[in-house]
């Protein structure tokens, strides 16, 4: 079996798809990725075959001006880029699977419909399911959609013998999508509609530091402080580092995306780059980070308070679960004021938070990957039919 893996996004986003790709991989099935060049280095670690495809994501891997892969402006580019190298990526593949921007996925589908193999789209939250919006509001995305993207799709699905499709939303994100995401972390409401698989965690043996496990080692346990691919956290992270001082705690403070700096030079603080969460979040006092799906997984599964802080990114939804499952605060942002954010920490580091932490840590899942990873070979497996178009009026 060979499965196509497509994503495009944030390294949240791309995170897990490299977490699947192992999996499948290790149960006997060929993998190839197709992602932007920002996750070259990061398949290379796991020796996942990557197809880099389009601009980077990160700002700061981008020339000045350029704009990202998800502006309006730039659409047509993308689909163009997907559509001139996903056919010849997906070239002997049983299934596809992709996540991350609708550009990216309505290329991902239609390349199956060519190819006649299955078809997933996964989201990492709940709320990112189709069945999560009103009627009204899944019109209003197709229309939207068919607008800033119909004529680019479906020229390019003409070139390669494809009728035209219409409502691009409902056809790249497909009726009943695939959950990424923890039963307990992310449960699914009466309504929504989607095969929940539980998380896709790539175990993580790397060894911290010598320099961080000197910090670490030189006094209690401190707080971590990390807003991962956000841009505008800047303000956040300085009243993040002086509410923590103020309790008394050190700092480690995750540079991210923003590139974020220590404060001051003094020694109670320690800025960290990429780095290992899960061994990590098992030395910390408390997290403080913004609504990311895999940070919150890996948090929740170290078993570490948490203050989820809203508004960081454009998705609100695992702050207020932490807050219903007691193992941390719900905080809103995007810049917390130091009094909301030392009463939250309060809260985060009482002991009896830290033990509902604990106690939550053990109910979490750890074979989501492996369960999607059997999925698809079940599809295969049934052989079913090729995806069909959702021809709309031409």
């Amino acid at each position: 079996m060979r499965v196509l893996i497509s994503g495009c996004g944030s390294r949240g986003d791309v995170e897990p798809l490299v977490a699947l790709a192992v999996r499948v991989r290790a149960l006997g099935a060929e993998v190839q990725m197709c992602a932007p060049p920002d996750y070259v280095e990061r398949c290379a670690e796991f020796g996942v075959p990557l197809v880099p495809i389009g601009r980077p994501v990160r700002a700061g891997a981008r020339p000045p001006g350029v704009l990202p892969p998800g502006a309006p402006e730039v659409a047509a580019e993308v689909i163009a880029e997907q559509f001139d190298n996903l056919p010849e990526a997906a070239e002997g593949c049983d299934v596809v699977l992709a996540t991350g921007l609708l550009p990216t996925a309505v290329a991902a589908r239609s390349v199956a419909e060519k190819l006649g193999v299955p078809y997933f789209y996964t989201v990492l939250c709940p709320d990112h399911l189709p069945t999560a919006h009103s009627q009204a509001q899944r019109d209003q995305y197709n229309e939207g959609a068919d607008r800033l993207a119909g004529g680019a799709v479906n020229g390019q699905r003409a070139a390669i013998g494809l009728p035209p499709v219409a409502n691009l939303f409902d056809y790249a994100y497909t009726d009943q999508p695939w959950l990424a995401a923890d039963p307990i972390l992310a449960p699914l409401l009466p309504g929504y509609d989607a095969v929940q698989t539980g998380a896709w965690i790539l175990p993580d043996e790397r060894p911290l530091s010598v320099e961080l496990e000197a910090f670490l080692a030189a006094g209690p346990p401190p707080v971590y402080v990390g807003f991962g691919s956000s841009l505008k956290a800047v303000d956040a992270a300085r009243v993040a580092i002086e509410a923590a001082r103020a309790h008394g705690r050190r700092v480690i403070l995750s540079r991210g995306w923003a590139d974020l700096d220590l404060i001051d030079d003094r020694n109670d603080c320690f800025a960290v780059d990429e780095v290992n969460l899960q061994v990590l979040f098992g030395r910390v006092a408390a997290t403080i980070h913004h609504d990311g799906a895999g940070t919150t997984h890996v948090a929740t599964r170290a078993g570490v308070p948490q203050i989820v802080v809203r508004h960081i990114i454009p998705q609100v939804y695992y702050a207020d679960r932490v807050d219903e499952l007691g193992v941390g605060v719900g905080l809103d942002g995007p810049t917390p004021t130091f009094d909301s954010l030392s009463a939250a920490l309060t809260t985060a580091l009482a002991p009896e938070t830290r033990a509902r932490a604990a106690a939550v840590a053990g109910e979490i899942r750890t074979d989501g990957a492996t369960v999607a990873a059997q999925l698809l070979f079940e599809a295969v497996s049934r052989e079913k039919p090729a995806v069909s178009a959702q021809r709309g009026k031409t």
